[in-house]
């Protein structure tokens, strides 16, 4: 058995055992790495390079510093302040977060910094008013992907480039809108199959919009709360406006409140799903080893010889979803559409509709807990079994990547309307 068969019959493997025995998958996937390392004769340096240092700080910073903000009351405040906004319609609240998340995506802001900030807050709103915290994760993680890829944000820059540099046709317009109403239209079927009407009149009837105000200010600003909205704003400015790395800040400013109020967060960093960050990091570390093995490109190789175009571009599809479940999204959209550029070019089949599809089937599934956007998620939940919760998001995220694919292919490319 060559190695990249080997990676990959591995990575089934651990699945099989995490899914039947209660042991970490990020544990068993550092291993997994060593194993495949060695059998391929890479050195450990080269192992240890698919460590996602980034997302480890960004897990860690982001919940440490919501863990404060939760300790101090801070996300108390913001979850009144928003039902208080919103003049008691909880059942607004899931799409707001959609489009909050949307709006920052489409102006530039990279994904994994939309979702950071905004569900921790929308996480802790579910659970204080009964909403599922799945329905709400997965309304934040789709609305950064709803407007992920405008022409001025991070993917739809990306790909117009990608692209471009192929010389293929493009269209701007089309892959913004064929993004936003596929993560609008899956927004619309998990409100409703998630009890999201049903959850939120529950919820309404818990609260009083008039009463909303006098509770607002029962837990009004005090100087540990303002400071601490005070760095939430660093945060958000930090990394979306002059494009900071989201985590860094995040444990600066973690750090910087600590210092001020040592006593009143003290324990806070007990509070980091640290079981998810090894998760996480296991599993990424071990997907890196196997592309640098060579597994991913030989399966993108195989379908670039298959000589029917449209069984091409569905089959680049699923490529596209299954490795970025795992992988960064921007690294596999510009690895995965060069491998259309040789049957694009053959004129037969609509070049937009084939690079619209791959670009949304690649992040659709970005709600997959091994990806930074359901990572953290998974991390920010409130209230729920997280062993649980994760479960969940990977049912999900293995439905989506099951079915995405195809739909998007059917919707994009078969109908040949670019």
């Amino acid at each position: 058995m060559s190695v990249e068969i080997s990676a990959i019959v591995g990575l089934a493997i651990m699945f099989i055992i995490a899914t039947a025995l209660p042991i970490n998958m990020g544990a068993l996937a550092f291993v997994g790495a060593f194993i495949i390392g060695m059998l391929a004769e890479m050195p450990t340096k080269d192992v240890f390079a698919g460590f996602p240092a980034d997302l480890f700080v960004t897990l860690v910073g982001i919940t440490y510093l919501f863990a404060i903000a939760q300790k101090n009351g801070t996300i108390g405040w913001l979850v009144h302040k928003a039902v208080w906004l919103v003049q008691g319609r909880i059942a607004a609240m899931p799409w707001v977060m959609f489009i909050v998340a949307g709006v920052l995506t489409s102006v530039g802001a990279v994904s994994p910094a939309a979702v950071a900030i905004i569900a921790p807050i929308a996480l802790s709103f579910a659970y204080k008013y009964r909403i599922s915290p799945l329905l709400m994760g997965l309304m934040v993680i789709h609305g950064a992907q709803a407007g992920g890829f405008s022409p001025v944000s991070i993917y739809g820059s990306i790909t117009n480039q990608v692209v471009k540099t192929a010389g293929l046709p493009g269209n701007e317009f089309a892959l913004f809108m064929s993004s936003l109403i596929i993560n609008f239209v899956i927004a619309v079927i998990i409100f409703f199959y998630f009890g999201g009407h049903r959850a939120t009149r529950a919820a309404n009837a818990m609260i009083n919009p008039e009463q909303s105000e006098p509770e607002l200010l029962d837990t009004g600003l005090n100087p540990h709360r303002s400071f601490t909205l005070a760095g939430l704003v660093i945060l958000g400015v930090g990394s979306l406006a002059f494009d900071l790395n989201v985590g860094l800040v995040a444990i600066s400013v973690a750090v910087l409140l600590a210092l001020l109020a040592p006593h009143e967060q003290k324990n806070a960093v007990d509070q980091v799903s640290w079981s998810t960050v090894l998760l996480i990091t296991g599993v990424i570390t071990y997907i890196a080893v196997l592309q640098k093995v060579g597994a991913v490109d030989m399966a993108g190789n195989s379908v670039t010889s298959i000589g029917v175009p449209l069984l091409g571009a569905l089959l680049l599809c699923y490529i596209g979803g299954i490795v970025s479940a795992f992988a960064s999204s921007v690294a596999v959209l510009g690895a995965t559409i060069p491998l259309a550029v040789p049957f694009l070019l053959q004129g037969n089949i609509e070049a937009v509709g084939v690079v619209s599809a791959i670009a949304v089937a690649s992040t659709i599934v970005d709600v997959s807990p091994f990806s930074t956007n359901g990572a953290l998620v998974v991390a920010n939940s409130h209230g729920t079994d997280k062993d649980r919760f994760y479960r969940q998001m990977l049912v999900y995220s293995a439905i989506l990547v099951a079915v995405g694919p195809l739909f998007v292919w059917l919707l994009l490319v078969v109908p040949g309307w670019f």
